[in-house]
């Protein structure tokens, strides 16, 4: 069996952007909603059979208190909130484990998912659905790979050395001085994309860079003003790296069983009712069968 790991929360971003509004029976705003329901159940027509939804429920985390520029919910449109709670009710009636987050982050779900489903040796392949560079940092070889959906791109390990310059198990290492503007915080002066893959595929992670500039690998060029910045500022260095590492231990799920769809739940039509999305329905039926 293969393992499809979703970020409900990219789709939902994404969904929001890309489709027209749409109301409910009551008169509120589902366009999101209803795009990303459409397209989960198009990659269950398309073979998947066990799959894992998560979301951030409330957008701040325990991240917010390490660090506070760390992203918030400010700047969000509300209608587009006002649809997270709407999605993850609408895709448990369609069958779907969903992982609403609320101390930690969808992408903390996501890794906790699929380093536990790796581990189990009945799974073929772990699929993990988001383009988020973070969940980089969780692709093992070919076992465990990285799919934008949207664009059609998978990556392997090789995949991610090829995109980024440094293996999976460098990327907090390489976020900590590049930065990371999605989830605010700014990284180190002067630290760039090149530097960072230079200096991390040599030095796998910030505590194996040498502090002596002089013993740094010579393809790393602007080495002494590099060095400098790096343990000047240390301490940001190390908190930053924090921010962008996730947590493996989050509570997801005691099998992969629980992960496969047996199809809708008995309130899924009139939930699609609710949505007016009676082809829906129409579908997760014929998909069940």
């Amino acid at each position: 069996m293969d393992i499809h790991l979703i970020d409900g929360t990219y789709e939902l971003f994404r969904h929001f952007f890309a489709v027209p509004s749409a109301l409910d029976a009551n008169g509120n705003e589902v366009g999101a909603v209803r795009g990303v329901l459409a397209s989960i159940l198009g990659l269950i027509e398309s073979g998947a059979t066990h799959v894992g939804v998560a979301t951030d429920h409330v957008v701040e985390s325990f991240r917010n208190d390490l660090y506070p520029g760390y992203k918030t919910a400010e700047g969000v449109p509300p209608l587009l909130l006002a649809q997270f709670p709407v999605l993850e009710e609408a895709l448990e009636s369609m069958g779907v484990r969903v992982w609403p987050m609320v101390r930690y982050e969808a992408d903390d779900a996501l890794a906790a998912a699929a380093a536990k489903a790796a581990g189990d040796v009945r799974v073929g392949q772990v699929l993990i659905c988001t383009p988020d560079k973070d969940l980089a940092q969780c692709v093992v070889g070919n076992r465990v790979v990285q799919i934008d959906r949207r664009r059609g791109i998978t990556r392997d390990e090789a995949g991610v050395v090829a995109k980024w310059g440094v293996k999976p198990e460098s990327i907090p290492d390489y976020l900590a001085v590049v930065g990371d503007s999605a989830d605010g915080f700014p990284g180190l002066p002067g630290w760039g994309p090149k530097a960072a893959a230079l200096t991390f595929s040599q030095y796998p992670h910030l505590e194996q860079v040498p502090k002596d500039w002089r013993q740094w690998h010579p393809s790393i060029r602007g080495a002494q003003r590099l060095s400098a910045v790096l343990f000047q500022q240390w301490e940001d260095a190390l908190v930053y790296r924090t921010l962008a590492t996730l947590k493996l231990d989050v509570p997801v799920f005691e099998n992969v069983d629980d992960l496969q769809w047996k199809g809708p739940r008995a309130g899924f039509e009139p939930y699609c009712r609710r949505l007016q999305l009676p082809r829906l329905y129409a579908r997760a039926t014929e998909a069940q069968a």
